[in-house]
């Protein structure tokens, strides 16, 4: 029997067809869940559980868990392996879920160093969890996004970074220059439960649902051969986390609204802009401490939006007073350093190597920071960029005579070719000494070599 046909088992629901409602309505790779197909109208608001469970929606979240790749659990399954488990696994699986007597497993835990320090803590669950929670965000999603505030950005169907990005730049444009820069501390790590559970209930019918949810928010954590009962928390690494950091983030949303306040959230990140520091000092209070969430104060700021990060982009004024966006600097370092890691010169890589390291990086950056108006900035990069490369082609030469035959042979003069091969060791201010004639931009463009500008 395959995986397909596995899922589409349904046992003890005879004459239920189990299409549709549950369905996404895109199949675009991401944690997001699109809004579900109307095909079905006998589904009713109190049997989620159901719509989850039907037999497109398990389909398009298999899928999805598929595409998404993403590393064992505590079980030590692979996604593929995960799939040849649940051709026999399934139908029992199934069956506790409808029962009630389904307990997830441990998620497992993983720490990735922050780039300003610090960890963030991730708990990956198994696959066949992951499977389960994308069946019920794609369910639930279409139900609850709706209910969302209109300035939150982060993990919805239709939104993005970029959203939040651009809405900030017309804050700042309309005058209102003093952000609080609002830094929760460690927020996935501390959200209360009975407080989600109790948003959560306003907004679903389905008990079996609820039930399911605090046992994923339950499950203990496997850290370093030891497990661990978990109070509080939702890590991240679950498909269903962001929906539930939204859930509870919601509140501090409506409040910031009735106090008419110009703000912007993706996640836990949220910039409120306000026209003077008073103003602004006058924000943070009441507004996250009824939700158990503690504000990080020594990364919390009231301050002029000029120079602050938001989502890796920071605001400037030009000299006719329009605001505009740039790559934030924090950014710009952690680019460098990362094309410094792809093209050193001890690598011993070629220059079609890197050329295709490159290419596996860059554009997704650029994709990122598209909405950057910079137009000198990129070209800079490009220059950079460029003279890393032509100091690793001249250290491959290594040698004088290698040096200034590979020159002559791309067209060199011999005076240039012999200035160069007389300080051969001088990579990186060989690679100024007119080389740039003899590897101009379109011999990198050959390469392959991907351009920021």
């Amino acid at each position: 029997m395959s995986l397909g046909g596995a899922l589409h088992q349904k046992p003890g629901q005879p004459g239920r067809t189990g299409a549709g409602r549950g369905e996404a309505a895109s199949e675009a790779v991401s944690d997001e869940a699109t809004p579900a197909r109307d095909a079905q109208t006998d589904w009713g608001a109190d049997d989620l559980l159901g719509q989850a469970l039907a037999r497109e929606n398990m389909a398009r979240a298999w899928k999805r868990v598929k595409a998404n790749k993403g590393s064992a659990g505590v079980d030590g399954r692979t996604v593929q392996d995960t799939g040849e488990y649940l051709k026999q696994a399934w139908p029992d699986i199934r069956a506790r879920l409808l029962d009630g007597s389904y307990w997830p497993e441990p998620v497992r835990h993983v720490g990735i160093p922050k780039p300003g320090g610090g960890t963030r803590e991730l708990g990956i669950p198994t696959a066949v969890d992951r499977l389960l929670q994308q069946a019920l965000l794609q369910v639930l999603q279409p139900l609850i996004d709706p209910t969302f505030s209109e300035h939150n950005h982060g993990f919805r169907p239709g939104r993005s970074a970029h959203g939040a990005v651009l809405e900030a730049q017309q804050y700042v444009q309309a005058g209102y220059r003093i952000v609080v820069d609002v830094d929760l501390e460690k927020f996935f790590d501390r959200v209360n439960h009975d407080i989600l559970m109790d948003r959560l209930a306003k907004r679903i019918a389905d008990k079996r649902v609820l039930r399911l949810i605090r046992r994923y928010l339950q499950a203990g954590i496997l850290a370093h051969g030891v497990l661990s009962e978990r109070f509080e928390g939702t890590p991240q690494g679950g498909p269903l986390s962001p929906l539930l950091a939204n859930v509870l983030l919601d509140e501090v949303d409506r409040e910031l609204e009735r106090r008419g306040h110009k703000f912007v959230r993706y996640a836990d990140d949220c910039n409120v802009y306000v026209r003077s520091r008073k103003a602004g000092e006058r924000v943070l209070r009441g507004c996250y401490a009824k939700l158990a969430l503690k504000v990080n104060e020594s990364k919390t700021a009231v301050a002029e939006v000029w120079g602050r990060k938001f989502l890796g982009y920071c605001p400037y004024v030009t000299s006719t007073g329009e605001v505009k966006r740039a790559v934030a600097a924090q950014a710009l370092q952690k680019l460098r350093e990362r094309i410094r890691q792809l093209t050193g010169r001890t690598r011993g890589r070629s220059l079609e190597q890197i050329a295709a390291d490159l290419r596996g990086y860059v554009p997704g950056w650029k994709a990122y920071f598209r909405l950057a108006q910079t137009p000198r900035v990129m070209r800079a990069l490009d220059e950079w960029l460029r003279h890393r490369l032509r100091a690793v082609q001249l250290k491959q030469w290594r040698r004088g005579p290698t040096i200034f035959r590979e020159l002559r042979r791309l067209g060199a003069s011999v005076d240039l070719a012999a200035r160069v091969a007389g300080h051969g060791t001088r990579w990186w201010r060989n690679s100024r000494m007119g080389l740039n004639r003899v590897l101009p931009i379109a011999y990198f463009d050959r390469l392959g070599v991907p351009r920021f500008s």
